[in-house]
């Protein structure tokens, strides 16, 4: 009983620091990378799909995302899409091909991405302990069912703290390695 509540905290706890990694990889920091684009769709033929499903995303140099749309009447649609993004990149049109420059980050916009970065990273810690409330609530039930003595009830609430912790620990990490990537110039 304890055993389970333990396990399913400990998984939603690393979904929980996974998906924190997954949105920090759209903080863009300066350097060109395809995860930047993931979360654009483009309206291809009345359904919206993402822009991987449209055309092929690749790294050209450090600082320039390549757009090759496997459809040519596709080029129009995906340019506009990029433009009303919230990533405020302008894709220079050659053909078929896009190029994508990334504009170098001023020391203004790298805070700004840093406060941004940081609320996510609270955002995450929030979950984190939302997760030990509610194992500790199960706990709580345990235990006035009975099921469970004082003493198994304390012990779980020390290993869930553990597992809190081991987490919000993760989150830091992440959180400075996507701080000291952000100021790199």
């Amino acid at each position: 009983m304890i055993d389970d509540i333990l396990k399913d905290a400990k998984i939603r706890m690393g979904k929980s620091v996974e998906t924190l990694r997954h949105d920090l990889t759209k903080v863009r920091t300066g350097r060109a990378h395809t995860s930047l684009l993931d979360h654009i769709m483009v309206d291809y033929y009345g359904s919206d799909v993402p822009l991987k499903q449209v055309a092929n995303v690749n790294v050209e140099d450090a600082r320039t995302l390549v757009v090759t749309p496997w459809e040519k009447s596709m080029v129009a649609v995906i340019e506009k899409a990029i433009m009303k993004s919230d990533l405020g990149l302008n894709p220079n049109t050659a053909g078929t091909v896009m190029r994508i420059p990334l504009p170098s980050l001023t020391e203004e916009r790298r805070k700004d991405m840093i406060k941004v970065v940081r609320h996510e990273a609270e955002g995450a810690r929030v979950a984190i302990r939302n997760i030990r409330r509610d194992a500790n609530n199960d706990f709580k039930e345990l235990l006035k069912e009975k099921e469970i003595s004082e003493d198994e009830d304390r012990r779980a609430q020390e290993q869930i703290q553990k597992l809190t912790d081991q987490a919000i620990a993760d989150i830091d990490k992440v959180l400075q390695a996507k701080e000291a990537e952000l100021m790199e110039v």
